[in-house]
């Protein structure tokens, strides 16, 4: 098929590459515009952009999609499909409806769970079981258009952020080769979305990420590691902010338990424990400010930690 691929991130980059691979006619690769970052504002490509480039794609980066020249621009290529996997803008009617396949979503989730912008995040903060990838045809709403296929992926007890993201990327690419050969062949039957269970699985921002010590240790053990790698969990230490990278939730013990959430009520040689709402977190890697990630051992090597200081947040 002839593709025009829509995705900016490392999560749709897999995507591009399978349908290439697949022997699929990618014509087009359209991402976000180059963007400055870090302290010295250097201009750093998309991944996807990057990934094209080193396919001999073509490459298009529009500032807003739904403007007449871009839509113009689109149609050039008289494509079959397009494929849609973490683009940035929300595509407009003429656009959905520009190839005769339509527009394929892969979004990470079993929808109608978790529409929105971070569905692999909050499946680990909430402390979902199973995630997964669903191909979607799109329409004009937020994550609500027909199921084409699903992919189901289990968590693993320890699942970060990171690591599932990594999970569903490779789920995602597979499941879009699958979904155009289906869709090729007239095999694939869509299914409509009925109401979403979960709300809206809403971006992430920083503040996402200050702990509140009042929580269930089983609560804070899933913050941790949903917003790992971004935007990490933090808390305050003597007026200093620390990141929380690793943390292990522990029941609930009567001899600890009488106390203010935040303090700690044991230090062992490589790790200690803070009372929380409910249990005790056992913190097992973290980060000083200017700092490298570093785990609980050689922290209390370095740092003098005793019983009865408190974790506040911020």
């Amino acid at each position: 098929m002839r593709v025009i691929f829509m995705g900016t991130p490392d999560f749709s980059v897999g995507t591009l590459h399978a349908l290439a691979e697949a022997g699929h006619e990618v014509v087009l690769a359209v991402t976000q515009p180059d963007k400055p970052k870090g302290r010295g504002g250097k201009v750093q490509f998309p991944s996807v952009k990057e990934e094209a480039l080193a396919l001999g794609i073509p490459v298009f980066q529009p500032k807003k999609i739904r403007e007449p020249d871009c839509i113009a621009e689109l149609r050039k290529y008289d494509a079959d499909v397009m494929v849609v996997i973490a683009f940035g803008q929300i595509l407009p009617k003429e656009v959905l409806g520009m190839t005769p396949y339509g527009c394929i979503n892969v979004h990470a989730s079993l929808l109608p769970k978790y529409r929105g912008a971070a569905p692999i995040q909050w499946a680990v903060i909430n402390g979902e079981e199973v995630s997964g990838v669903t191909t979607m045809q799109m329409d004009e709403g937020l994550d609500t258009g027909d199921m084409l296929l699903k992919a189901e992926i289990p968590l693993d007890e320890k699942e970060t952020g990171e690591s599932l993201h990594d999970k569903l990327a490779d789920a995602g690419a597979k499941l879009c080769v699958k979904t155009l050969k289906e869709l090729e062949e007239g095999s694939v039957i869509p299914v409509k979305q009925g109401e979403s269970p979960t709300e809206y699985a809403k971006m992430l921002d920083k503040e996402m990420g200050n702990i509140n010590w009042s929580r269930p240790a089983v609560s804070i053990e899933r913050l941790v590691r949903g917003l790992n790698s971004w935007p990490g969990a933090y808390t305050d230490w003597n007026g200093r902010t620390v990141k929380i990278w690793g943390a292990q939730a522990c029941a609930p013990d009567k001899a600890e338990s009488a106390g203010v959430p935040g303090t700690v009520v044991r230090v062992e040689k490589d790790g200690f424990f803070v009372l929380t709402g409910e249990g005790t977190l056992r913190i097992t890697q973290l980060q000083l400010p200017g700092k490298k990630k570093m785990d609980a051992a050689a922290f209390l090597r370095g740092c003098r930690l005793r019983e009865g200081e408190t974790f506040r947040q911020l």
